[in-house]
């Protein structure tokens, strides 16, 4: 049997585990704190596929017909 990875399906956007620094960047360029940004639960597929903790920033790229692509950043909650 294999074993199905999630970011290999066509429907599942690119999920990118941000470095801290790279999250505090995020956070300064947006002028929030972590608790402001969406949320995404550690259950969560690809959360865990890409090894997220709590308290993590996911980069989330989605394919955009108009834009070509947009970007989304989610904190990892448990």
């Amino acid at each position: 049997m294999t074993k199905f990875a999630v970011k290999d399906h066509e429907m599942v956007p690119e999920h990118i585990l941000l470095t801290p620094e790279e999250g505090f960047d995020v956070l300064k360029e947006f002028g929030i704190g972590a608790p402001q940004l969406p949320k995404i639960h550690i259950s969560d597929p690809a959360a865990k596929e890409i090894g997220a903790k709590v308290g993590d920033i996911i980069k989330i790229i989605r394919k955009s017909t108009t834009a070509k692509h947009s970007t989304f950043y989610r904190l990892v909650i448990d």
